[in-house]
């Protein structure tokens, strides 16, 4: 029976609870068609509502069916059975498809079985194809024929995983999408050239270097060649739709590949790299150095690029990010990248978002998919307000291996893509010795993309033709599976015997290929050749004299301020703030009056303004940001009525850039990274991130250690992203008392970052501004800020509005009530942040010592030895430096702060140390103990007494 013939009502015997199913779920079907199985709401199509006649009722004996009753129920039951099978084929026909390159595909499983149903040839030719497969081709015309088309389309060298996508619209477009056989239509004998000549680059290339260099290490991409067609395959298509800029994240494995053929790095350069000494002429302007000339740089396979793809109308770019070995930690600052290509800044409020202007390509590693938390991170953050970028493609670069380790011992999941369905991520599982499959697969990524802006995963699998690197034996690990591969075709030899059996390119035109590619390769490697067989010269890295920044006028004029004040605590009429919370913003009004103070939080909110003000845009995240972790901030405010939101600095008049405030999701070391990439790409805006309490850095620090601190000596790569981290010891124990503040300084060297612990609000504002003011200048750098926690609303914090007007950042302060008398002084207290307050408050003006004097050392790094200098100078009878701490002493800042004091101490006077003990934990975890710890430090700094 054909797909259209008509059929026979099956109700009118069926019974039972059976019926009772089928009529709600024909209740269902009424009220919403969408909400049932595809297959159901077809038999509803056709069939109609279940009939209730027949049924026995008063609990009478049900009537022995008659033989057309049993003839229908077997109806009902083979077309059940078939509707399973359909739908197994569906979900569980990767199982059976032809996606390794090294095993013939084992068979059908007992999903696919019709058998396994219950049902012959001839039932399923009965069946109409629609039953089956409503997407099917007109050519196919019973349901024999739409299983059959089924099973090929499932089970071929790509399979798809879409049952765990659960939103219908996109889980019908997939489906159909396979179905239709439009996902394999044929491609072009044009593009099919292409991709050979692609193929043919790649091996070459890889071939020529292993030969060439000999044990030199570049992480070859051979046995997953098609990762390169494939990828430009999607930045073609991109750029084509309007995309500015393509941005790739990759690990180590094929990146000297992906640099050649996809960014078009030089051989002649990639070659130099190699030799580890290029010559000068060839080295590019950023980025890919073997000796860098000024800073460290780094190896080659960690490098990145960009390259400039012009079109009609406008430019674009594709970029590859720098990466260091930490595999999947690039994978947030790529989406950073995206972003804030995405956004347009340049109006007040939330930036405008265009996500056509960007598109990101993570590529994976198949053990560190599953097995990197800051994968799944990352994932997380695919659908938020403030970290989406309208989809990424995802491809896992699936060499069957990880390090040495075999797939059992790595994973607890089949694939290694499997971690992508708890986001509702499709999955496309593809041959990586079938390029046209590969291409396929990306050609369905991107218009899923398009579609939905959403993520797409492609898993890649192919194999590694060597080991690890390449002075690495993977048979003494997989014998079985290097024999395997030593065997193996490569995947250009693949192709090309297919394309001369379709008669598409000759076995002549194809060696011709091969031909052209290594006499290229040997010219490029002849420009270098010279130059490699001279001893290279050594290039000492210069000491880079660590600086001050320069001045900057962070002042503001006062009148406007006040006005933006005013604008600051003025709200919509009829929305409603919450009482509690309005009464505090509108103390406010009074506080550029005489006596008035300015304390932290309103400092900061005034610093932004003013920032948007002088046009640099403003983006601010972190875990509860937007109130604020101890309710201090509140920038933006909610009706408590009815829920609406509202942030005064996005109506504010003199605004004349956008302020973005997100509350970010709990990841650090993903949000971390995001926001670096963001800054990295778009320098002009002044990017923070803000812990909820300064330790939470900790999850983050490979993004620390890898990238902020380094990313500037490594690759020239240039941030001036703030970091705003709650630190001071108020009894909360070990865990939220310290933000680590060693370790930031232990990474300080040559400029890389600033690393401030205030003391007042004003500071804090000026701090802001001049960190603006660097943006986009050769100046910027990093900050990496201690911010308070109670000292937020202590009045010996904040600061008089003229403070914020009239004055600028200091890097150094002294305390207003000790060293009046200079002469007297012998003892010289150094400290920073909340320890410097508590000496503040413990001071009794009335007698205070005569003989003690405090500075407060509000910038650490760089170290303001100048400033200090100038101050000692003033002191002649200092007898004693001490650093005053409440951090242990193998934390906090002593150990940095040491040699550094010793080195500008006079002459005759002996540095020493004030504060907590050597310990392994950073503060007591009872409030009475540490007050008592405390009150010890304070006394022995002003009375030199335990």
């Amino acid at each position: 029976m054909s797909k259209n013939e008509a059929r026979q009502e099956p109700w009118e015997e069926f019974f039972g609870p059976n019926l009772g199913y089928l009529m709600d779920l024909y209740e269902q079907y009424k009220e919403n068609p969408e909400s049932v199985e595809e297959e159901t709401r077809k038999w509803f199509d056709t069939y109609g509502a279940p009939k209730e006649q027949g049924m026995p009722t008063n609990g009478a004996a049900m009537p022995a069916p008659s033989e057309s009753t049993a003839s229908e129920r077997d109806i009902i039951n083979k077309t059940a059975a078939a509707v399973r099978l359909a739908d197994n084929i569906r979900i569980h026909g990767h199982l059976s498809a032809d996606v390794n390159p090294l095993q013939e595909p084992g068979g059908e499983t007992s999903f696919l079985k019709s058998e396994e149903y219950g049902l012959s040839e001839e039932d399923l030719e009965r069946m109409p194809a629609d039953l089956f497969c409503p997407d099917a081709p007109d050519h196919i015309e019973n349901g024999l024929e739409a299983v059959n088309h089924l099973k090929r389309m499932y089970t071929r060298s790509i399979a798809f995983e879409f049952d765990h996508v659960h939103d219908v619209e996109e889980h019908q477009w997939l489906n159909k999408q396979v179905e239709s056989g439009g996902i394999y239509q044929s491609l072009s004998e044009e593009k099919r050239r292409k991709a050979l000549q692609s193929l043919t680059d790649v091996e070459s290339f890889e071939q020529f270097v292993h030969k060439t260099f000999t044990g030199q290490k570049r992480f070859s991409i051979e046995g997953l060649d098609t990762l390169v067609p494939m990828l430009d395959d999607f930045s073609e298509d991109a750029i084509k739709d309007g995309a500015r800029d393509v941005m790739i994240g990759m690990a180590h494995r094929g990146r000297l590949s992906v640099l050649a053929h996809v960014l078009g790095k030089p051989y002649d350069l990639i070659f130099s790299e190699f030799q580890h000494a290029p010559n000068k002429d060839l080295v590019p302007s950023e980025g890919s150095i073997g000796i860098n000339y000024g800073w460290t740089g780094d190896v080659k396979y960690h490098l990145g690029a960009h390259k400039k793809v012009e079109q009609e109308t406008f430019e674009s770019r594709i970029t590859l990010a720098n990466n260091p070995s930490h595999l999947e930690f690039v994978n947030p600052v790529v989406e950073g990248y995206a972003r804030a290509s995405q956004d347009d800044n340049s109006r007040p409020g939330f930036p405008q978002q265009d996500t056509s202007r960007a598109a990101a390509v993570l590529i994976h590693g198949d053990a560190a998919f599953p097995g990197e938390g800051i994968v799944t991170e990352t994932l997380n953050m695919s659908r938020l307000k403030g970290y989406q970028t309208g989809g990424t493609l995802h491809i896992i670069a699936n060499n069957q291996l990880g390090f040495t380790t075999d797939t059992h011992d790595s994973r607890s999941t089949t694939y290694a893509s499997d971690p992508a369905k708890g986001f509702e991520i499709p999955i496309v599982h593809v041959n990586a010795d079938d390029p046209d499959a590969c291409m396929a697969a990306v050609k369905l990524a991107y218009e899923y993309r398009d579609r939905f802006s959403k993520d797409f995963l492609i898993d890649l699998i192919g194999y590694r033709r060597f080991g690890h690197n390449e002075m690495d034996e993977p048979t003494a690990t997989q014998p079985h599976m290097y024999d395997a591969i030593k065997q193996h075709p490569t995947v250009r030899k693949v192709y090309a015997d297919e394309l001369e059996k379709e008669n598409i390119m000759s076995s002549e035109e194809s060696d011709k290929l091969k031909e052209d590619a290594q006499q290229f390769l040997s010219s490029q490697y002849e420009k270098v050749a010279d130059a490699m067989q001279e001893e290279p010269e050594e290039e000492e890295i210069p000491e880079e004299v660590e600086r001050r920044l320069p001045a900057v006028d962070t002042s503001y004029d006062a009148d406007e301020l006040k006005q933006i004040n005013e604008e600051l605590i003025t709200w919509p009429e009829g929305f409603s703030v919450f009482p509690k919370l309005k009464k505090i913003l509108e103390r406010r009004h009074g506080q550029f009056e005489e006596g008035g103070k300015i304390d932290w939080a309103h400092a900061e909110t005034l610093a932004y303004a003013t920032i948007i003000a002088d046009g640099t845009p403003v983006r601010l995240t972190g875990q509860d940001t937007q109130r604020g972790t101890f309710a201090q901030r509140h920038l933006v405010l909610h009706d408590y009525k009815n829920g609406d939101i509202y942030s005064p600095l996005h109506t504010l008049s003199k605004a004349e850039a956008s302020f973005a405030i997100y509350n970010s999701p709990l990841s650090e070391a993903s949000i971390v990274g995001f926001e670096y990439g963001y800054n990295v790409h778009e320098p002009s805006t002044l990017v923070l991130w803000e812990a909820q309490f300064g330790d939470f850095a900790n999850a983050a620090q490979v993004i620390f250690d890898q990238f902020i601190s380094a990313g500037r000596a490594k690759w020239g790569q240039k941030s001036g992203i703030v970091f705003l981290l709650p630190h001071a010891y108020e009894g909360q124990g070990p865990e939220h008392s310290s933000a680590r503040l060693e370790r930031f300084l232990t990474l300080a060297a040559e400029n890389n970052w600033n690393v401030a612990n205030l003391t007042s609000s004003a500071q804090y504002f000026h701090l802001l501004r001049r960190q603006a003011a660097t943006l986009g200048t050769e100046e910027m750098r990093p900050l990496v800020l201690m911010t308070p926690k109670s000292l937020l609303r202590n009045q010996n914090v904040a600061s008089a509005p003229e403070e914020l007007t009239n004055d600028s950042f200091h890097p150094v302060m002294e305390e207003p009530l000790t060293g009046k008398e200079k002469d007297n002084v012998t003892r010289m207290l150094f400290a920073s942040g909340k320890i410097a307050v508590d000496l503040h408050e413990a001071i009794d003006e009335e007698s205070v010592p005569d003989w003690v004097h405090i500075i407060r050392v509000e910038e650490l790094y760089p170290f303001p030895e100048e400033e200090i200098q100038q101050i000692l100078a003033q002191y002649p009878n200092v007898e004693e430096i001490r650093w005053v701490q409440e951090e242990p002493k193998n934390m906090g800042a002593w150990s940095y702060i040491q040699p550094l004091l010793r080195g500008i101490a006079p002459e005759n006077a002996e540095t020493g140390y004030i504060g907590r003990r050597r310990r392994s934990s950073p503060s007591e975890g009872d409030p009475k103990a540490h007050k008592k710890e405390q009150s010890r430090i304070i006394n022995n700094a002003l009375t030199g007494k335990e």
